[in-house]
């Protein structure tokens, strides 16, 4: 790791791929799942790019050995915290014996009918608000998938819809 801070590119690489095999059985010591094979790559993976990272840390006078463990562990760890957030977001495909269900098509929201009041209120926004307000509420996309397809930050979108919300607020009320 010295050579490698006084910039040894060759060195780094070897003491990387010395690494590699106890950085491997450091991870598989730790992680045990289903997918432990893949999951034990990404862990390593994540500790190799740790310790790229913070090679400057390394100081000399210090040992080695305990500071790229401290790395590891806190990777390993922070794969595991990200694999926990995946699996709370994920729904398995695999459905192994159960029937897929019969789903009739329901129809969109764009063909069920508007109010007149509505439809003129929402037709006298500007464009921007609109295509905000249309694709977030009336053709339920999600607010990502919507700004996406407005070709604009999430944030944009959103901003957008409220100002939109509050003119439609305004026209709706006065027309009451």
């Amino acid at each position: 790791m010295r050579a490698a801070q006084t910039g040894d590119s060759a060195c780094y690489e070897k003491l990387l791929e010395e690494l590699l095999p106890h950085l491997r059985r450091f991870a598989r010591r730790r992680l045990s799942a289903p997918d432990g094979r893949e999951l034990v790559e990404d862990a390593v993976q994540n500790v190799l790019l740790a310790i790229h990272r913070a090679r400057h840390t390394w100081r000399p006078e210090r040992p080695f050995s305990p500071w790229v463990h401290a790395i590891a562990r806190n990777a390993v760890i922070d794969t595991l915290r990200a694999r926990g957030r995946r699996l709370g977001r994920e729904i398995s495909l695999e459905a192994d014996g159960v029937a897929e269900p019969a789903v009739e098509p329901t129809p969109s929201p764009l063909e069920n009918a508007l109010s007149p009041e509505l439809s003129a209120a929402l037709a006298a926004l500007p464009a921007a608000q609109r295509e905000a307000v249309e694709l977030i509420h009336l053709e339920g996309l999600s607010v990502s998938e919507a700004a996406e397809r407005a070709g604009v930050t999430p944030g944009a979108l959103k901003v957008r819809a409220h100002r939109g919300y509050r003119v439609l607020r305004g026209r709706l009320e006065r027309s009451l």
